[in-house]
């Protein structure tokens, strides 16, 4: 009998860890839905598909991918970074070889996960991630220029001659849709200082549809909407060779993107939550697994959605029931109110996008980044503008490029700088400090490819209520190690822990105080020494005597071997 409950023990823990927040996650879930269904169907239509297809992709991969990704709270859907790769795939080779490419990007995807190589997204520069944000922010606002002026002018394969045909046909535009779309942006920008819980963007597509009903407007819309739910279809010569060599750099740009978005936006629900942190391999795994699928319900390829993430997470999700429940409300969704998308007005869409659009621009890292360096803030530009004028993978590859000749120059200015030796500690007695403080010791200059390390290392140690980081070697920082450093604080306030740091070097104390970080972490938590550091919070020890040479100290990362 004993042993009997010790081997039912495990799975009534799990059932438990299940079903113990499904309050939270029914809450999630739902909200994550409701702000999930105006996105998907905007998603869809700025991809050049059929709204139909959004909403597909978002209850077909978001159930998939919550069950089999390596997240507990990612929303996986459509997203306009996406959308941005798929407008030029769907004007070039058309939808039924973009759910091919769609397969092919999946396959990829999960060989990536099972090579373990889901941790190398995190390698990606600070100003490359920015750059290549803000690039997808100014295309998806552009391309909604032909739907917010009303008209109905054939899609382009890149964004820039659609631009000007949208701005050569201003005399062509439709006044009524103009006004709806104003409409639901003023919507949404206004909305949220009356009601939180219900999403502006939805309140505004609904207002904007019901003025175009009530008043008989003549302006586009989205078409119907099956009453139904999606079920599984054949794709036409997907084992066709020549298709499948045809489509080979479409499937890779997919996959890449969807990689990359998809763990920023698991970084990003790490960052909100004090749960366990994702699986990066399992999450490839799993977003491979949901594009692997999606194609044969008629769907489009879809990544983790940061904002709607980011709403699960806020109102309680905590399991991957959320993700789940989110889809499975959206399968409601289309069931019952289908009928009424037919007379959504295009422009209300575009209404929407383009208020996302400008909620995707980093302004913080721009302002960030002009007062950090200089040379990180031209990668940025150099990131966004190859975004802007070709494509997304080639501006992740020239920024990647761009950020590796920034690194290999500092290194080599830095070859000039006199490191002293091996600091240690003076000899004396030795003394017990106890698990409450740790003391560890960062060798090198903190950039960008050791910035993971240096957030991940400290979370091995929960008992740590004092954090003592000894930078006397650090005379250099880059904005994606200045950025995890801010991470790391704020992270540790969250646990109730203080850090304190030791021995900055002038350069690296000068950018902590143009980017206000030395006032958040705050002076009195900045010390010469360590032995400073560690009388101010150990009153017990005799400060006039020297702390011990076996005090333990702790290798942070070594950059140079």
């Amino acid at each position: 009998m004993a042993t009997s409950n010790i081997l039912k023990e495990p799975q009534l823990l799990r059932l438990s860890r299940l079903f113990g927040g499904l309050r939270g996650d029914l809450t999630g879930g739902l909200t994550a839905a409701v702000v999930a269904l105006p996105l998907a169907l905007a998603f869809a239509v700025a991809s050049g598909v059929e709204p139909k297809a959004g909403l597909y992709t978002a209850i077909v991969a978001g159930i998939v991918a919550a069950i089999f990704g390596g997240s507990s709270v990612q929303i996986t859907g459509p997203t306009g970074a996406m959308a941005v790769v798929l407008v030029g795939i769907v004007a070039k080779y058309g939808l039924e070889k973009v759910w091919i490419a769609g397969v092919m990007a999946g396959i990829i995807q999960i060989a990536l996960g099972v090579a373990k190589l889901g941790q190398l997204v995190k390698f990606i520069p600070y100003p490359v991630t920015a750059g290549f944000t803000n690039g997808i922010a100014v295309i998806i606002f552009c391309g909604q220029l032909n739907n917010f002026f009303g008209l109905k002018l054939p899609r382009s394969e890149h964004f820039l001659p659609g631009l000007w045909q949208s701005l050569t046909h201003v005399e062509a535009l439709n006044w009524a849709a103009v006004a709806l779309a104003v409409v639901v942006i003023a919507t949404n920008v206004l909305w949220p200082r009356i009601n939180t819980t219900i999403p502006g963007s939805l309140v505004g597509l609904v207002l904007a549809t019901a003025i175009a009903s009530a008043f008989h407007l003549n302006v586009p819309t989205i078409g119907t909407i099956p009453q139904s739910l999606p079920m599984p279809q054949g794709i036409p010569h997907w084992n066709d060779f020549s298709v499948i060599r045809e489509l080979i750099n479409p499937a890779l740009a997919l996959a890449a993107l969807g990689s990359i978005e998809s763990l920023l936006s698991a970084v990003v629900a790490d960052g909100m939550t004090v749960s366990e942190k994702h699986n990066s391999d399992r999450e490839l795994i799993g977003q491979g697994l949901a594009n692997m699928i999606v194609p044969f319900f008629g769907g489009i390829p879809a990544t983790g959605a940061i904002a709607r993430t980011a709403v699960n997470v806020r109102s309680g999700g905590k399991t991957r029931l959320s993700g789940v429940i989110h889809g499975l409300a959206l399968a409601i969704i289309v069931l019952t109110l289908a009928p009424l998308a037919a007379q959504i007005p295009l422009a209300a869409l575009a209404g929407i996008l383009m208020v996302v659009s400008l909620r995707m621009v980093e302004w913080k890292a721009i302002g960030l980044l002009m007062r950090a360096t200089y040379s990180d803030f031209a990668v940025m530009i150099l990131t966004w503008l190859v975004t802007i004028l070709f494509d997304l993978v080639l501006a992740v590859e020239v920024g990647l490029i761009a950020a590796g000749a920034l690194f290999i120059k500092r290194m080599s200015d830095l070859s000039l700088v006199k490191i002293p030796e091996t600091e240690v500690f003076p000899p004396g007695t030795p003394l017990e400090l106890g698990k409450e403080i740790a003391v560890y010791r960062v060798d090198g200059p903190v950039f960008f490819g050791a910035a993971e390390r240096f957030a991940t290392f400290l979370r091995d140690e929960p008992e740590v209520k004092y954090l003592i980081l000894r930078l006397r070697f650090v005379p250099n920082m880059d904005t994606t190690g200045l950025v995890a450093l801010e991470d790391i604080y704020h992270d540790l306030e969250r646990h109730n822990c203080r850090l304190i740091l030791t021995g900055l070097q002038p350069e690296v104390q000068q950018l902590l105080e143009r980017t206000g970080l030395l006032n958040t972490i705050g002076l009195s938590n900045c010390f010469e020494t360590t032995t400073d550091a560690i009388c101010s919070i150990s009153p017990q020890i005799a400060c006039s005597q020297p702390v011990a040479a076996d005090l333990k100290t702790k290798e942070l990362m070594e950059l140079i071997d």
